[in-house]
């Protein structure tokens, strides 16, 4: 497991300053972050994920779309959603999408289906939040089966059945890998076991080993279901700078900024430099300088035995030069560490 440890990065796409100090438009910061998968495939980086939102701060509404066209800047890098929001979304289409994608890419495509931290998805498409629980199960077992064969038949209580239908374009060899992405809840640690997928946890906040319980009950439910254990990634925020405190005074601004705009929608208080303090040392920041940012990975991976750690670059407002500089010390000096630390301590990586 340590030789294969994969390295990913995540965006949504935050909408970022220019060197003016104003707000970019949207589309100029999707321009910006296909420049930056560019700059990850060309640096070694094994992932590249785009999530879905539908916000003012956030610009990335279609990830298929703009992966689509990094697609065609990049060469070995793997594709995927982080994440594709399934509940308010047509499995098939969704599907349809990501084998394009997968087709364009040679094979490069994964997708990350989860059920996501907003809500403004629901009205938009016109569906029921009252249904958040049931849209996004009956709509994982419709894109399971769809996984699983070429002509499916389905059924299930929101939508006709399916009976012997084939779906275009059919996923070339490898199939697409398709991840569940967890937020904390049990049930879905469970499903995903159930479905045999990877688990992707997000962890956004607080001590990354208070996940471990979720990483024993992923064991425990594929050790039930008699069928090895698959691939378990997380997901958590962070910025690699020089030094740590060059890291930490130029991730501070986009990061308040983004968690007192979304704090207040949500009915949390200000964030200040104490709690942002708190959470570098002891929580789910990633922020840094190299050395720093490798043994907090390190230490991550061997607690909840990971095969993948995916960096959520983007924080805000931070501007895009000093992502390019987070995405180049990631892939340059932070990735080479973490392998050499694990390395040192296979074992630890096999627990669970």
């Amino acid at each position: 497991m340590t030789k294969n440890f994969a390295f990913g990065l995540d965006t949504f796409g935050d909408v970022t300053t220019g060197p003016d100090g104003k707000l970019l438009t949207q589309a100029q910061v999707i321009r910006n972050v296909i420049e930056e998968a560019a700059l990850a495939d060309e640096l070694g980086v094994n992932a590249f994920g785009v999530g879905e939102h539908h916000r003012p701060d956030f610009a990335v509404s279609a990830p298929e779309v703009v992966l689509g066209a990094i697609a065609g800047r990049t060469k070995q890098i793997h594709l995927g959603s982080a994440v594709t929001v399934l509940s308010t979304d047509d499995p098939i289409r969704v599907f349809q999408r990501f084998s394009t994608l997968n087709a364009a890419s040679n094979g490069r495509a994964e997708i990350t289906l989860g059920r996501g931290s907003f809500t403004e998805s629901f009205p938009l498409f016109a569906y029921d939040l009252s249904q958040y629980e049931v849209l996004f199960e009956e709509k994982l077992d419709l894109f399971v089966a769809l996984l699983r064969s070429d002509r499916v038949t389905w059924e299930g209580r929101l939508r006709p059945p399916l009976k012997d239908q084939p779906i275009f374009p059919p996923i070339e060899n490898p199939p697409l890998k398709a991840w569940v992405g967890v937020g904390g809840s049990p049930e879905s640690v469970v499903r995903a076991a159930h479905y045999d997928l990877p688990l992707a946890l997000a962890i956004i906040g607080g001590d990354p080993k208070r996940f471990h319980p979720y990483v024993d009950l992923y064991h425990r439910a594929f050790s039930q279901f008699g069928r090895p254990v698959r691939d378990i990634a997380v997901h958590s925020p962070g910025h690699v700078a020089d030094t740590d405190a060059k890291a930490r005074e130029e991730y501070w601004v986009g990061y308040k900024c983004m968690h007192d705009k979304i704090g207040a929608e949500r009915g949390w208080p200000p964030i200040g430099r104490a709690q942002f303090e708190q959470e570098l040392e002891r929580g789910s920041l990633y922020v840094g300088a190299p050395e720093t940012v490798a043994r907090k990975i390190t230490a991550t991976a061997k607690a909840l035995g990971l095969s993948r750690f995916d960096m959520k670059y983007s924080a805000g407002t931070l501007p895009h030069d000093r992502m390019m500089r987070s995405i180049e010390l990631y892939a340059t000096k932070v990735m080479p560490l973490v392998r050499d630390m694990l390395t040192d301590a296979p074992a630890a990586l096999e627990q669970a």
